[in-house]
């Protein structure tokens, strides 16, 4: 990078101000396809509760198979694979109006998931790599900002398109599509491909070690299952919450995102990784069990706001892994854990929604068990974490030496 020009190092083509861009492309097209697919999937696909079911399980196996992403680069550069699934997620979101049918919406759901997870595993790897450990907590604050300013802008386009334009929905998603695709080619043509700072594995990496780090996310993964499938069928089933007021919420909580998310992330960065997962968890023990005995629908609402806020705090366990990993593991540890986050989106909305049948309480009170489970892993993590002081208790597992007496924790 020292023969590059200096525009390139302190200008607008700086790699952080890359990732901030990528991180409003994605949600620009993801975001789209969320707020239309239902109503598209009835009025132009017929769909059932059946044919819905089988697409959101077919939209989680892409994630459910992130960690193959370590074999594509073994042919391509991380920055490219991000460009390349960037591009892939908005041709199968523009391509989602023009299939109305349910073989149709199957195969643009797989194309459009295939570039979110794959472009969503790329961006935590090069994240970790480009941003130094004492900025990357802010700037993950930044990310989530950055990415809620461009739903809302995407709200918003599609209220135009359809209360004002008149638009069909093949418009709505052409252009939504259209935008993201757009935005990974110019980041393609106008950025520098940056060159490794550490040459990333290409092969799959367990490592002992990063068992705390494997649990974490495994956990992270089936607490944001209960908010994205229950809590916000909770409001509609229980309260009777319209379309339109369920995407206020949506509204709502991207705002306060675009406020508070920086200021999260600064936070996490002062406090430190276990306080910052200590709360967050404890925070959702509350949450979870108010979920179970809410009968007023402003509580639930405010429950609801609550519980995306507390999505920010996450940040922890990306900046908690950057401290304790091999830089050369970054790449290949992001695509397995990505998989281990989505294993509990395969099992949960099935095994959940049969107990939902018996009890929507009993869903919620489960919530809150597991978060319980989750406050006693963020309990292990170092106060100080760092390669070879990765857990508090349980080093032998790990395979590392005791901490000696009087080192820092």
């Amino acid at each position: 990078m020292t023969n590059e020009p200096t525009l390139l190092r302190g200008g607008w083509r700086r790699p952080e101000i890359l990732l901030l861009l990528m991180a409003a492309a994605s949600p620009i097209a993801f975001s789209a396809w969320m707020a239309l697919l239902n109503n598209f999937a009835v009025e132009r696909a017929a769909f059932t509760g059946a044919e819905m079911g089988i697409l959101q399980s077919l939209r989680e196996v892409p994630g459910f198979l992130a960690f193959a992403v370590v074999f594509l680069l073994l042919i391509l550069r991380e920055q490219k694979i991000a460009y390349l699934s960037l591009i892939l997620l908005g041709l199968g979101t523009a391509a989602t109006g023009y299939f109305p049918t349910v073989i149709g919406l199957y195969i643009t759901t797989v194309l459009m998931s295939l570039g979110f997870h794959y472009y969503e595993t790329v961006q935590i790897s090069l994240s970790l790599q480009w941003v130094d450990k004492d900025r990357a907590a802010p700037f993950f604050g930044r990310q989530i900002a950055v990415g809620s300013f461009a739903s809302i802008a995407t709200f918003g386009l599609i209220w135009i398109a359809f209360d004002l334009a008149g638009l069909d929905y093949h418009w709505a998603y052409l252009m939504a599509g259209g935008i993201a695709a757009g935005i990974a080619v110019v980041c393609w043509t106008a950025w520098p491909s940056y060159p490794e700072k550490v040459r990333q594995h290409r092969h799959m990496v367990l490592r002992r070690r990063y068992w705390l780090y494997y649990l974490l996310i495994f956990m992270s993964g089936a607490r944001r299952q209960i908010f994205i499938v229950f809590a916000g069928f909770l409001m509609v089933e229980k309260f009777g919450y319209t379309v339109g007021e369920i995407t206020l919420l949506f509204l709502a909580n991207s705002v306060i995102n675009i406020f508070l998310a920086p200021w999260i992330g600064k936070w996490v960065g002062r406090i430190g990784d276990r306080k910052s997962l200590v709360l967050e968890y404890a925070g959702l023990i509350v949450v979870f069990t108010l979920y179970a005995f809410v009968t007023d629908p402003w509580a639930a609402a405010g429950l609801y706001v609550v519980d995306h806020l507390f999505f920010a705090l996450a940040i922890a366990i990306k900046t908690y892994f950057q401290k304790i990993a091999d830089p050369a593991d970054i790449a290949a540890t992001a695509g397995v854990g990505f998989t281990i986050n989505h294993i509990a989106a395969v099992v949960i909305p099935a095994a959940f929604g049969l107990l939902w049948l018996v009890s929507p309480a009993a869903v919620f009170l489960a919530g809150a068990a597991m978060a319980a489970v989750s406050l006693l892993l963020a309990m292990n993590v170092p106060t100080a974490p760092e390669p070879g002081n990765e857990v508090m208790l349980g080093r032998r597992l790990s395979g590392t030496a005791p901490v000696p007496a009087g080192a820092a924790e």
